[in-house]
């Protein structure tokens, strides 16, 4: 199936082509606004042809030199790279770094601020004096048609300002769409690039974890065919833990977080797992600290 796209009623566009599926918004001067979306869409066209090329290496382990030609895929290969002590693909920063491509049609001059969000992985353009505020929905069982209606309740909000070094935005967890090693219900990353914080999310979530013969895990493969992490176990169920358990798997992602930050790989972070929250910076993330679920969190914008 080709490319599509369709125009949402606030003004939004819906892309979609196989399994990339995005939602990009923009404000500024309505001419710069029109310009850079027909440039993401003539850039979106061609985006999944290049990736299928070189899926192959796409899914191996990040190490050695970057053998990859593509601008996308070498981004990938690049967010993943500091990640190479653990076991990681690309595959890791796909959804950040397409975002990140598109991202790049809104840099000119005009487009006050713009997102480009690839299933909760976000790129953002902020101009000079602007900023955006980004939800997190945490409870997916809660959504309905009501609410819909009604209006989406968020269960805690932050703002990123231009003068913020952070410019990507990504979720990762065991309940989201793609495989997780470990069990947290959702960990949110802010970085200075979208594929940045994609890969991560993955690696801080995959650190939320602990050995407990009632999780449940499979081997990647025997769920997903094709999957990039082969035969390993990746969590499948998670039953309502102890709190000292949740609070050993938290404290354990929470080592990676601040390892990444220290870093410099990431600028803040918030974990989730069954209602309880660890956070790199309160500061930068405390209204999360009013999260009262345990669903995987999705982010939306204000």
């Amino acid at each position: 199936m080709d490319a599509q796209r369709k125009r949402l009623p606030d003004g939004r566009w819906h892309l979609q082509h196989g399994p990339i599926d995005i939602v990009i918004g923009a404000s500024g001067d309505a001419s710069a606004v029109q310009g850079a979306h027909e440039d993401a869409w003539l850039r979106f066209r061609s985006i999944l042809g290049e990736l299928v090329e070189e899926l192959a290496l796409l899914q191996c382990p990040v190490q050695g030199n970057c053998m990859l030609r593509g601008p996308i895929a070498r981004r990938m290969w690049n967010a993943c790279q500091p990640h190479k002590s653990s076991f990681i693909t690309p595959m890791a920063a796909v959804a950040g770094s397409v975002a990140q491509e598109l991202i790049a049609c809104y840099s000119a001059g005009g487009v006050a601020r713009a997102w480009v969000n690839n299933g909760g992985d976000i790129a953002l353009h902020l101009a000079p004096s602007q900023s955006v505020r980004i939800g997190l929905y945490a409870d997916m069982a809660r959504l309905n048609l009501d609410e819909l209606r009604g209006g989406i309740r968020t269960d805690g909000q932050f703002e990123i300002s231009s003068l913020l070094p952070v410019r990507g935005v990504a979720t990762s967890g065991w309940r989201g769409r793609s495989f997780s090693l470990g069990i947290a219900d959702s960990v949110t990353v802010l970085a200075r690039t979208a594929s940045e914080a994609d890969a991560a999310a993955t690696v801080i979530a995959n650190a939320v974890n602990l050995s407990d013969p009632r999780i449940q895990r499979r081997p990647a493969c025997e769920i997903k065919d094709n999957a990039d992490l082969g035969s390993l176990p990746v969590t499948i169920g998670v039953p309502p833990l102890e709190p000292a358990l949740v609070q050993q798997a938290l404290r354990a992602g929470l080592r990676c977080a601040q390892a990444l930050r220290a870093a410099g790989l990431i600028w803040s972070a918030a974990l989730i797992c069954q209602n309880q929250i660890a956070s790199t910076d309160t500061s930068a993330m405390g209204a999360l600290e009013n999260h009262h679920s345990n669903q995987q969190a999705g982010s939306v914008f204000a």
